[in-house]
């Protein structure tokens, strides 16, 4: 899959992408805005592990941002389950040396787009972290609202953070279209 983004893109990984992934992903900055499953540091070998995952995927759910050279960041989905099955939780990074750009707006209103047009979904929803202002910035300039916070409901860091919630339907994205 790709998404063109003027001189960005989003892709399907490439095993290629290993030495770009350790490159960006190994930073304390996006790590302390994500849930621990996201290291740091990060290796070589995280970013092989987690592309022998990408790069094998039954339905293709999590994708590269990339410039016309290198992987830069990251968006994807995780599809939910049960009595949630009409629900994703998005996810997204960018790479510090990209920050404030407007990649990961465009990225995220791109990636939105095409997760209603190829998934059966009805909501997508983030949860972003207390501290986090650029990303919250980011689901607003996407059309994504503000649903909920959950006082405290993170351990990040030796401390107890906030979680906002941020939501769009199906219905509200297509009709700001």
């Amino acid at each position: 899959m790709k998404i063109e983004l003027g001189e960005y893109c989003i892709r399907s990984y490439e095993l290629t992408d290993k030495a770009s992934l350790t490159k960006y992903a190994n930073s304390e900055n996006i790590s302390k805005l994500l849930r621990d499953q996201f290291p740091f540091p990060y290796t070589e070998a995280d970013a092989k592990a987690w592309l022998n995952y990408a790069c094998n995927q039954e339905r293709e759910t999590h994708f590269a941002i990339a410039n016309r050279s290198e992987l830069i960041g990251a968006v994807g989905i995780i599809l939910q389950e049960d009595v949630n099955h009409y629900s994703a939780e998005i996810g997204y990074w960018v790479g510090e040396p990209f920050w404030g750009k407007g990649i990961a707006s465009t990225a995220l209103i791109a990636f939105t787009d095409y997760v209603f047009n190829n998934f059966n979904l009805n909501r997508i929803f983030a949860n972003v972290f207390e501290g986090n202002p650029a990303s919250e910035k980011v689901l607003i300039k996407a059309g994504y609202l503000k649903e909920a916070t959950l006082r405290k409901a993170v351990f990040k860091k030796g401390k107890f953070l906030d979680q906002y919630i941020y939501g769009i339907l199906k219905k509200d994205f297509m009709a700001g279209r």
